[in-house]
């Protein structure tokens, strides 16, 4: 009994202290500093930094995203254009974290998230000089059927 005591003193302190070490700012992909980088957008402006890593990640889902995925869909009536919205976090090791997908089908969402879970590991964005995590959205727009 006294053994389950301890542990439950100790557990609460153990839980505060990994809170306060992950204290990082969140910062919209629109207002920080210094945008997170794709490989091979790293030299030129702020701007062009993030207009570049836009298009890369672009063409990167563009690549990777197997459409192929939606076939069979029209049976639940899914056809035709489809969007697919992801949200993720780009975060201080410069990863994809928290990817969340919303789509027509459940098997859209998940080919979606492990595309995102593929991208490569980008240079973090930073505000005042601190390393933050970086909210970004992206839509996938495809064509199921004709």
């Amino acid at each position: 009994m006294e053994k389950i005591l301890i542990l439950l003193l100790v557990l609460p302190s153990l839980l505060f202290s990994q809170q306060s070490k992950e204290n990082v700012d969140v910062v919209p992909f629109a207002k920080i500093e210094n945008a997170p980088i794709y490989p091979g957008c790293d030299k030129s402006s702020n701007e062009k930094k993030r207009k570049c890593m836009s298009e890369k990640i672009a063409k990167f889902v563009a690549k990777e995203f197997d459409a192929g995925c939606a076939s069979g869909l029209g049976s639940y009536g899914i056809y035709g254009r489809q969007r697919i919205s992801v949200i993720f976090k780009i975060d201080t090791l410069g990863r994809a974290t928290e990817i969340r997908a919303r789509a027509a089908h459940l098997k859209l969402e998940r080919e979606a998230i492990r595309v995102i879970n593929m991208l490569p590991i980008l240079k973090p964005g930073t505000q005042d000089g601190k390393k933050v995590i970086v909210p970004y959205s992206l839509p996938i727009v495809f064509q199921v059927g004709d």
